[in-house]
């Protein structure tokens, strides 16, 4: 428990309330001390204030201090009408308790009334004015703060400091509920998270977290959902990758297999029909293996590309001469319109690759009769070379994922038409690497097309040998 994030978490609101209710409770106490010793003070100059204006009268009244000589009667007659005795103060002589600590002077500084004052004490001094002039003065130490002379001031200021910790005391364990509720409720989102992440690296991928509020958590739990998604995804497409590799492997394997048997036991001649047959599956096997190896070096960042100034128009004329015939068998017409002069920094043979992968994949994928047209030529400063086809066409939401890796938008196609599955993710690689960008769209034609966009200029894919893009599967 004590390890738990909910233990530290609580530990630390419940601190931080901590500290925030004591430096309350400090500060009440002293904004009370400190108002308290003020009303002190104020009470204090009003009782002198008025003790001096009853001394004042009997000063006039008596034409001057002989009244005081007759007795203490007066003195303490003033000191009970200015409040100055104590509520039981009602006969002459000293009062219970210690006696008033007001010193009465005349203007010589002689003294008259109270206890007698040492020379050099710190004493306030209160004028008794009669008639525009002081006669005498009233002496008191300054008060003390928070020593009080009267007893319901000492239990008024005893029950505001008790009712002070109290109420610290109160919010300290209002604060410690608070604070473990909310390291809970804080904390739900978490834990889920963290059951998830463990059902995750389990290998359940179908697993998903609620997403609460749209704060740091809930981006957290969509990040995970994403995440858990997209593990699932590539799981799901590698073991479809394992499965089309094994079928595409398995394939030449058994032709060869079985060829190779006919011919050892007598019931095929090796004639050269038979090692034809034998070549072109070899061939086959060539081919898959070449294209696995492009996709991992890719991936890498290993291909080797040998940039220098080419004619994109030319490359692309020859891409077209070299699959006419079989366009023609497949009922397929080729068209062209290449604008002439095209220039492009880059790899003659990555290139020459790129256009027969793009028209090898038209040529499977469109049926019969059919048309496909290849267009390159300049728009708004950018090399434009797109190759479209008729029917048929890819649905429009699995376009944007046509050149993911291990995507196929139908398994069975590869098969039925021969291909590897990963002819547009080495295109995808190469253009990336010539500094160029390739996507899918719906064709005007009915079908698929294939649009690339290279920067204008002989230095377009200046600095990126060696250089590749990430990829991914194809169309097929």
């Amino acid at each position: 428990m004590r390890s738990s994030i909910t233990f530290k978490l609580f530990l630390a609101i419940l601190a931080t309330c901590i500290v925030v209710a004591l430096a309350m409770g400090m500060a009440v106490r002293y904004s009370f001390e400190s108002g308290f010793d003020d009303y002190i003070r104020e009470r204090e100059s009003q009782r002198l204030d008025s003790l001096a204006q009853a001394l004042a009268a009997d000063y006039a009244e008596a034409g001057g201090w002989r009244f005081l000589s007759e007795g203490g009667e007066r003195w303490w007659r003033s000191l009970r009408l200015s409040r100055y005795a104590r509520p039981g103060d009602r006969d002459r002589g000293l009062p219970p308790g210690p006696p008033p600590r007001v010193t009465l002077v005349d203007a010589d500084g002689g003294w008259l009334a109270g206890p007698r004052v040492r020379p050099g004490t710190d004493v306030r001094r209160h004028p008794v004015v009669v008639e525009g002039r002081s006669v005498g003065w009233l002496l008191s130490p300054p008060p003390m703060p928070m020593v009080l002379d009267d007893e319901i001031d000492r239990q008024f200021q005893s029950r505001q400091l008790r009712a002070t910790w109290v109420i610290v005391g109160l919010s300290v364990l209002l604060a410690a509920l608070v604070s473990l509720l909310l390291a809970r409720l804080l904390l739900v989102p978490v834990r889920r998270i963290a059951q998830a992440t463990r059902r995750l690296a389990d290998g359940d991928f179908d697993t998903r977290v609620r997403v609460g509020a749209p704060d740091e958590l809930g981006r957290l739990a969509r990040d995970f959902n994403r995440l858990a998604h997209s593990l699932g995804r590539n799981a799901r497409l590698r073991r479809e990758l394992m499965a089309d590799m094994s079928h595409e492997l398995r394939t030449p394997l058994a032709v060869l297999r079985g060829e190779i048997e006919a011919l050892q036991d007598g019931l095929r001649a090796p004639d050269e029909a038979a090692l034809a047959s034998l070549a072109h599956e070899i061939g086959r096997l060539n081919r898959l293996v070449d294209d696995l190896r492009e996709l991992s070096l890719a991936d890498a960042g290993a291909l080797d590309y040998r940039m220098r100034p080419l004619d994109l128009s030319a490359l692309a004329a020859r891409a077209l001469d070299a699959v006419r015939d079989r366009y023609a068998r497949a009922g397929l017409a080729l068209d062209q319109d290449i604008e002439p002069g095209l220039r492009l920094s880059g790899d003659e043979r990555r290139l020459e690759q790129l256009l027969a992968n793009l028209l090898e994949n038209s040529l499977r994928y469109t049926d019969s009769p059919g048309r496909v047209r290849l267009r390159a030529g300049r728009q708004a400063g950018r090399i434009v070379l797109e190759i479209a086809d008729t029917a048929p066409s890819v649905a429009t939401d699995q376009l944007p994922r046509l050149f993911d890796r291990l995507y196929r938008v139908e398994s069975s196609r590869s098969r039925q038409h021969g291909g590897s599955g990963l002819g547009l993710a080495i295109c995808r690689s190469i253009v990336q690497a010539h500094g160029g960008e390739i996507a899918a769209m719906q064709s005007d034609l009915g079908g698929l097309a294939v649009r690339i966009e290279w920067p204008l200029g002989d230095g377009a894919a200046a600095g990126m040998e060696g250089g590749s893009g990430r990829h991914a599967s194809n169309k097929e």
